[in-house]
């Protein structure tokens, strides 16, 4: 009896998708917004408060980690490739509406969610997310450097700043839950590449 070798299966066809600057710029964004979710949950929530003994400690890694927020993508701003997606993300085509009455429907059919490289939902998520933040830093600053403001504007800043990071938090949530059930999304980001019939079938409209 002869024993034939089994033939290897062929390679993944992979495609890029990130450069080494992007993935860079999310990881640190995501390092830092983290820190600031998880210094305002132990500033915030007494459960967690009380195990917090040097409170004082807490407050500035919490504003520092907030005031670096924007550097990791100013500095990307230096890349070409993170300023195209940039211009990807800020524009908005036939397409994208077609994809957000599909999500309004729960229609999770690929045919009926077309997508460039990035889909309406990403879109949407990217330009609050960063609006969120700006807003978040502004009133910080107030809150941070009292003498700077009236009593009513900090007053003010505190109410849209409390109530604002609880958004962000839930919002925040929803990401990383979409991202744990897309791994070759996840994958993307680590690596800079994914599978082609990941692309073709997530995203028909894009051309790597």
């Amino acid at each position: 009896m002869s024993l034939r070798a089994e033939t290897p299966a062929p390679p993944e066809a992979r495609v890029h998708r990130f450069t080494r600057a992007e993935r860079r710029v999310h990881r640190a964004t995501a390092a830092l917004m983290g820190v600031c979710v998880l210094t305002a949950a132990f500033l915030y929530i007494p459960q967690l408060a009380v195990l917090v003994g040097r409170r004082e400690l807490v407050v500035r890694v919490h504003q520092y980690a907030g005031l670096a927020l924007p550097v990791p993508v100013l500095l990307g701003l230096a890349s070409r490739a993170f300023r195209t997606d940039l211009r990807f993300l800020n524009r908005f085509g036939p397409h994208d509406r077609v994809w957000l009455r599909a999500a309004l429907r729960r229609d999770r059919r690929h045919e009926e969610r077309p997508a460039g490289k990035f889909n309406a939902g990403q879109k949407i998520y990217a330009a609050w997310i960063a609006g969120a933040t700006l807003v978040m830093l502004g009133t910080g600053l107030m809150m941070w450097f009292t003498h700077l403001t009236p009593l009513m504007w900090r007053t003010s800043a505190t109410f849209v700043h409390d109530w604002l990071a609880l958004t962000i938090g839930v919002v925040l949530a929803g990401h990383i839950g979409m991202a744990l059930g897309d791994p070759e999304a996840r994958r993307g980001l680590r690596t800079g590449t994914v599978s082609e019939d990941w692309a073709a079938r997530e995203h028909p409209l894009w051309r790597p």
